[in-house]
Parts: structure tokens; sequence; C-alpha cells
């Protein structure tokens, strides 16, 4: 009870939810504090317009109250504690819902209302749910399409997520029920599926809610769908499955059965593998339009000779009544590998450090950094005694990486694929892109800068004070006229999106960033943005070895300059490749001075993205972009 007599405040709480209610019974603005102690660590949410306060701690918590005010607030746990909880909650702290019919009722007035704010919870915890640092305001379930399955009957929804600021977005939701006999063998094999328990009214017993891509029979389903190219109606649009002349090569003989297997690695989405001949990527965050996913992978299976890919063999869209087509999924031939190109690339930097350490006293040289836009000059015989055969892997790398380039713009009568000149207004496009993600990542920096682990602190100011370096650096990207052309990109490119397979590479994931818009991930832009991409990616994995070790601060110091030669050497080896291989293609700059020009824009817009990117979500990781962003500018 406060002691302020004119304001009423309590707590009402009803299964999982806890509402805190403040009341000013004045007609005076009145400040009150509240002994919120039991509640440490939750946040308040006011109702209505879902306002995020500030976490409750210790000391009494202050509001000020209008006039006769009154205001409910929804305690919740922080964002960083939910998704500790990502696998999924236990059969005690799951929610219940009652519906008046069937456990269809759901998805239509009898139990959705309900529902969609079990949702609002559940969605928080995935992480496939892109929304994590917005004010997540309401759950909408806009249209659902039944799908017959070995464990039932499924339903794949479609549910729009509304935030407090900003457009809202769209999701995949694939929901199952389950009765009481089997909802324990649910939660116990797929933890992360489970959703909500549902109750009939009237009936004692309860049956589970949850997402479908857990057991196999929803996957299986599917695969079926594309196989034979089924349709399937729902009360506002079509689910459309399709197959190419590919399919029937990689599904194999139809005797054999094929297990479907879900893969816990992807984040953005989940992949279901089929026998190792067969893997389905399921979007989950989806708009209108065709995923490139499924554009660029169609083009290259079915229009080029490029084969270090994952061919597509066939795809899931829904078709609104209204709009254009939705990718819902992609099926692709698997991949055999021994995991991707950043797990190989750990491997051999483990080996790496553990022979130079003997050498930290003596220190590498200093690799000239013309050295990157010139085949001029090699790399010293240190680079090779010390690296190994990893040089040649980041060659294959490089060359791989030019032939994919060269594949996506091999059709000059397709409109989507043909190169196209830049101009001065799309140089300018393409500047005012660039400056914009560098004046959000050093805003962004100097909000946080007092929140930052301490030993990144000194590298953050750092930062700060090179804006005007930083700001001269990209509106130099305006000083040459670009004569270069604009191809499709892989949009996304890095060791994690490349599988090794042993002996050579394959390169996979081409949906783009996926916090950019389906009509930014389909745009044309430089090559040397992938380039870019994966020189950035050589300089995490360097620093993220040294992190694993847990080296003394001391040791950490003499092993950095090592980490800068290993990063230099394998950047230059890559790029090289790429040069050579890509030869005089419209889409690479011909001149030493128009590619460092290139290349060190994208290198700096690509660093500056990644440091927006870990302050958002890896605080920890901050000091690896803002280490980068330092050695780009520093002297020559």
């Amino acid at each position: 009870r406060p002691e302020n007599r004119k304001v009423l405040a309590f707590v009402r709480r009803y299964e999982s939810e806890q509402i805190l209610c403040v009341a000013n019974l004045s007609r005076f603005l009145q400040v009150v504090e509240l002994d919120l102690a039991q509640w440490k660590g939750m946040v308040p949410i006011e109702l209505f317009g879902s306002t995020e306060l500030p976490t409750v701690g210790e000391t009494p918590y202050y509001l000020t109250l209008g006039p006769h005010s009154f205001y409910w607030f929804s305690l919740q746990p922080k964002p960083s504690q939910q998704l500790v909880s990502d696998w999924g909650l236990t059969a005690t702290t799951l929610p219940e819902v009652r519906v008046p019919a069937a456990w269809e009722s759901v998805l239509v007035d009898g139990g959705k209302e309900a529902f969609e704010s079990i949702l609002l919870t559940y969605i928080r915890q995935r992480r496939w749910f892109a929304g994590k640092a917005r004010r997540l305001k309401s759950i909408q379930i806009t249209d659902w399409i039944d799908i017959r399955t070995a464990e039932g009957t499924a339903y794949l929804t479609t549910i729009v997520a509304s935030y407090a600021e900003g457009d809202p977005e769209t999701y995949l939701l694939p929901l199952a029920h389950t009765n009481p006999a089997e909802s324990s063998q649910i939660i116990e094999r797929w933890p992360h599926a489970a959703i909500a328990w549902v109750k009939l009214t009237g009936q004692e017993q309860r049956g589970l809610i949850y997402d479908a891509l857990g057991p196999p029979g929803f996957a299986d389903a599917l695969l079926s769908a594309m196989a034979r190219r089924r349709r399937f109606n729902g009360p506002k649009g079509t689910l459309v499955g399709s197959t190419n002349k590919a399919f029937i090569r990689l599904r194999g003989p139809e005797t054999i059965k094929l297990e479907a297997n879900l893969s816990t690695a992807e984040q953005s989405n989940n992949s279901v593998v089929f026998g190792e001949r067969l893997i389905l990527k399921v979007f989950r965050r989806v708009e209108e339009g065709t995923n490139p996913e499924l554009e660029l992978g169609r083009f290259l299976t079915e229009r080029t000779n490029f084969t270090q890919i994952a061919p597509l063999a066939g795809a899931l869209e829904y078709r609104p009544d209204r709009g254009e087509a939705i990718s819902v999924a992609v099926l692709q031939g698997y991949v055999p590998n021994q995991g991707d190109a950043w797990k190989y690339t750990q491997s051999t930097l483990d080996n790496y450090f553990k022979a130079v350490e003997v050498r930290a006293d003596a220190g590498p040289p200093t690799l000239p950094r013309s050295m990157l836009f010139t085949t001029v000059g090699e790399l010293p015989e240190l680079a090779t005694q010390t690296i190994g055969a990893y040089l040649e892997s980041a060659k294959l790398l490089g060359k791989r990486t030019a032939e994919l380039h060269l594949a996506l713009c091999s059709d000059p009568d397709d409109i989507a694929f043909s190169p196209e000149r830049i101009s001065p207004q799309d140089q300018r496009s393409m500047y005012q892109s660039i400056s914009q993600v560098g004046l959000r990542a050093i805003e962004l920096l100097r909000g946080q800068l007092s929140r930052l682990p301490l030993d990144a602190r000194d590298e953050a100011r750092q930062v700060l004070e090179l804006e005007p370096q930083i700001s001269r650096a990209l509106k130099s990207f305006l000083a040459r006229r670009l004569n270069t052309t604009r191809i499709r990109v892989h949009g996304d490119f890095h060791l994690g999106q490349v599988l090794y397979t042993g002996h050579d590479f394959v390169i996979i994931d081409f949906e783009g960033e996926p916090a950019r818009t389906l009509y930014e991930r389909r745009l044309k832009r430089l090559a040397l943005r992938d380039v870019a991409g994966m020189l950035r990616s050589f300089h995490y994995a360097a620093q993220a070895s040294l992190r694993t070790d847990n080296l003394k601060p001391e040791m950490l110091a003499r092993m950095q300059p090592w980490a800068r030669f290993w990063v230099d050497s394998v950047s230059v080896a890559f790029t090289r490749s790429y040069l050579s291989t890509a030869g005089t293609a419209s889409f690479v700059p011909q001149a030493p001075a128009d590619l460092e020009l290139q290349l060190t824009t994208m290198l700096l817009e690509k660093a500056l993205y990644e440091l927006r990117y870990e302050l958002n979500m890896r605080p920890d990781w901050v000091r690896i972009p803002l280490r980068g962003v330092c050695d780009l500018l520093a002297p020559a």
C-alpha cells in the first residue's frame, strides 16, 4: 500500500499474468513511490499504449500520475530473461486457453483473442522473431490453411505483429493440436514447440497446441504438397506447391522413405532435412514478393552452370486473394558437408595461434594495405609457414565467389539479372544509404557508451572521436565516378553462409540480410559488397578465436598483431583470387584507385553495420566492429 493515500495501487494475478493497477484518486497531479522489490528485474509495460517503463529494482519505484488518471501495467520479464527459455516452457508453466468448442476456436472468435495474447509472449522467445529490439504491441491471426498430416490436421497461419512504432511484420506459424495422452511426448521431444494448453468448456482434460514444425508429420505433408503440386485453400488465400526438373533426381526413388529431421541450427528460419537427400527451408518472417532465396536459387539452378550451391528442387508459395504471392518455403538438394566455413576457419585458427604463440614477442611484419588492391608484391614467406593450407582455401573461396557473381549476371536479356551501369544519381543514392548506416551506428554508440562493457569503452570513445574522419571517408565515395556495373549479389555473405565439404566450398542462404526489406534485398548492388562481407568475416573469425582462448590481457595484446597478420594475409589471398577469376567483368573496377575506393567504402559500411547490430544484440561482441572501424581508418 503506498504512503500517498490519494493513490490506489495493487497487483492482480491470473495464471502467468501479473497486472499492476495504479489510480490517482485526486484531482491534482500526484507522485507515488511503490515497493515493487518482489518484482525485481521485471519490466512494467503500459497495456493501452504498450509503453515500456524502466526495469524494477530494489529501491522504491516512482510514478507521476495526472489528475484522476488510471494505469494498467503488465509486469513482464526483461527480453534477455525471456530468451533463456527459448527452447520451451515446462508443462507446469505453459499458459492455458479455454475455448467453447473445438481447439480450432483459437483461430476464430471463440478463443482467438485469448490465444493471440499468449502468442504475444510466445513469439518474443523464438529465435526467428526479428522484433526483439522493438516494442511489440499486439499479435493478430489473419489467415489459416488446413493441411492434413500423419498426426492429424495442422494449420499454417499467418500472424501480424504490430509495434508501438514502425511498420508491422508478418510471420508464418504452423499450428497443430495433440490429445492429453500424447502431449507429454511433444513437450519432452520438442519443448521449443509447445505453445499453450487448450481446454474445452465443460471438460477436465486439456490438449496441447504446438508449433507443427516440431514433429515430422507437418514437414512430410509440405514435401508431399510440393511433390504432388497440390493446392490448399484458406479463407483469404491459397497455398501452392511446385517442383522443378531437378526434383526427381534429387529426391531419388519414391520407394526410399526420407526421414524428416528438424535442424536447430537456423535462427531466422527453420530447416528440415529429409534423409540427406533434400532440405526444406521454411521462412518465418515473410513479405509479399519472391524471396531472393527462391529467385536466385531458381536462376542459378535452371539457367547457369554454377554448381557450388544447394540446387533448387521445389517451392511453396502463399497466394493471397489480393496482393503478390508470398514465398513460404524452398526445397533444395542436401549438400553433404563437414560444417560451415566458420567452423572450419575456427579450427585452423586454433592451430595458427598455437603455432605463433612462441613467436608472440617478436611480432609479425605489417602488410601494406595496397596489397589488397593490386596484384603487385607477394605475401611474405612467414604467411605460408604459419597460415599454411588455409591460404589455398581462401583462394578457392575467392574463386567461387567470383564464379557466383559471373553466373548471377550471365543473362543480359533478363532485366532481373542483367548488369546495370551506375548513373551519378545511383551513386549519390548509394552514398546516402551508406552514410545513414554510419550515422545511425554512431548515434547508437554515443547513446549506449555508459552501458558498454568496461573493456570496450576506450575503443568506443576512439570511434566517436573518429566521427569526422568517418564522414570524410564515406563522402570520398562521391569523389570518383563509378565506372562499374551493379548486379544481383548474395547480400549477406560471410563464412557462416558457406559449407565446407572437405575439399571445396558450397555457397548457401541467398535470402539476404534479414533486417532489410524484401525490396532492398532484391536490389542490384556493387559486387564488392559481398567481397567486403567476407573480408569482415575473416576479421570476426580471428577476433572470435582469441575471445574463446580466454587469454590474459598481456598475452592478448601480444597476439593482436598476429591476428591482424592472419586477417591481412588471408584477405589478400581471397581478393586476388577473386579479381583474377572475375577478370575484366563489368562489375570489377579495373583501376587500382577505383578498386580501393569501392572496397574501402564497402568495408567501412559493413563494419558500421556490424557495430549497430552488436550494440543492439550482443554488446559483449562490440569490440570486434569497434576495432574494425579503427583499423580501417588507421594510416596505411
